[in-house]
């Protein structure tokens, strides 16, 4: 005789195998799509879940909200491939010659400057590592100061718009894009500076791991700012366009990467150059659209077993205030940062937390700012962060223990910054539309 499971019991199983899988190192895309079709159809039938596995990759694939995500994937990878990212680095260092730690501070600012086009934390941290590293090394940096300054700084491609996680994120809540992205640029530009001042007092609390770099004069500092001219003509053109209306942020993402391969054309980037731009980015846009996929079929089998709505209940009989809610939930991104990619992470669970955040009357935007900047952490933090093993790959030179004792610092850096948007959410909604 068969077992008679509840909606819900049927749900909570269903994230029980969805963690086994991870473990067992499936896919995470893969296994949101099993857990997701299976579930759905022992919920409701498998009929339906074949239905569904037939129309939820067109309604993905065919939404225009996602084409904006090729297009910021794409902007990264010309301004990669075309030197722009090279002539950043160069301008940070002239412009920061002569402190103590100004290749480091540089690094950050260039990493903080290349994620506003390019969208995407691991491209942002692989690309400033290898134009930065050798630099960093050649002037006798620690290597776990280098490498770590890296780590952190390519975490900034998370947040400062345009950001694909806030992109996905709006998307999946239903929020305005438009609102996300402008929510982000404060609390961005607050971890840049906070970053900068991270390899200050680091610089003060150990002056050994660093040296001064060559001074420069103002005029070179004031001359060197051409090589920023690329960068903050896309970045103004995308983000004033979308604040002022003058589009929409999909089309925003279309006239940036415009701009971009217009300045690489101009570089003399051609035919096979081009074309392996182009590759790159057809592959990252499929891996991150398989995700989404499965993240999509995962949410209707989540909606139809209602365990996020069983979870609420739960919350509601405890009597837990908000902010507690909030903080347990952040404190389950944390953990989960420490093993998961930061896109898996946010297109896994959103779907289950979210509504519990509608209940409970939290403004969507804020907790969705406090939401990327806890995944944000999670690239840095061991076991698995990700941004740490991409420059372990860029520097196999380099040990790993090394690169996590470098980003240690900067870790308790975004510590901060997090306690600081909880306790001021004015910092989020400050240009807000």
């Amino acid at each position: 005789m068969g077992i008679d499971l509840s909606s819900e019991m049927i749900g909570a199983i269903g994230l029980g195998l969805l963690l086994v899988l991870m473990v067992l190192r499936v896919p995470v895309a893969l296994t949101m799509l099993i857990v997701g079709v299976a579930g759905f159809a022992q919920v409701i039938s498998w009929s339906a879940a074949i239905a569904q596995l037939k129309t939820v990759p067109v309604e993905v694939l065919s939404n225009y909200s996602f084409s904006a995500v090729p297009m910021f994937i794409l902007m990264g990878v010309l301004a990669a491939h075309s030197g722009m990212a090279g002539k950043l680095f160069l301008s940070a260092r002239t412009i920061c010659g002569g402190w103590k730690g100004g290749l480091a501070i540089a690094a950050v600012g260039s990493c903080g400057i290349f994620s506003a086009i390019s969208g995407s934390s691991l491209a942002t941290a692989s690309t400033m590592t290898r134009v930065a590293l050798p630099e960093m090394e050649r002037y006798g940096y620690h290597r776990g100061l280098a490498t770590g300054a890296l780590a952190a700084g390519g975490t900034l491609g998370i947040m400062i718009p345009p950001s694909i996680a806030l992109l996905i994120y709006a998307i999946l809540t239903e929020q305005s894009v438009g609102d996300m992205f402008m929510a982000g640029l404060v609390p961005g530009l607050l971890g840049l500076l906070m970053y900068a001042l991270t390899v200050t007092v680091v610089m003060r609390v150990k002056p050994s791991l660093a040296v001064a770099g060559e001074p420069t004069s103002w005029r070179e500092k004031l001359a060197s700012m051409t090589g920023l001219v690329p960068f903050f003509a896309v970045f103004l053109v995308m983000i004033l366009g979308i604040y002022f209306g003058a589009f929409t942020p999909t089309e925003g993402a279309s006239v940036g990467a415009f701009a971009t391969l217009l300045y690489a054309l101009a570089k003399g980037m051609r035919g096979v150059e081009l074309w392996r731009s182009v590759q790159e980015t057809l592959a990252l846009s499929a891996v991150v659209f398989f995700m989404l996929v499965g993240a999509e079929t995962l949410g209707y089998f989540i909606s139809v077993s209602r365990i996020s709505f069983s979870i609420t209940d739960l919350l509601y009989g405890m009597e837990l205030a908000p902010i507690v809610v909030v903080l347990c939930i952040l404190l389950l991104y944390f953990v989960l940062g420490m093993f998961m990619d930061a896109i898996a992470m946010l297109v896994i669970t959103v779907p289950v937390v979210f509504p519990i955040i509608q209940s409970l009357g939290i403004d969507p935007v804020w907790f969705g700012i406090i939401t990327v900047l806890t995944v944000e952490l999670g690239l840095i933090t061991p076991p698995v962060g990700m941004n740490v093993f991409v420059i372990k790959a860029m520097a196999p030179h380099v040990g790993l223990g090394e690169i996590f004792r470098g980003v240690a610092p900067f870790i308790v850096s975004d510590f901060l910054r997090l306690a600081l948007l909880i306790a001021f959410p004015v910092l989020t909604t400050l240009f807000l539309l």
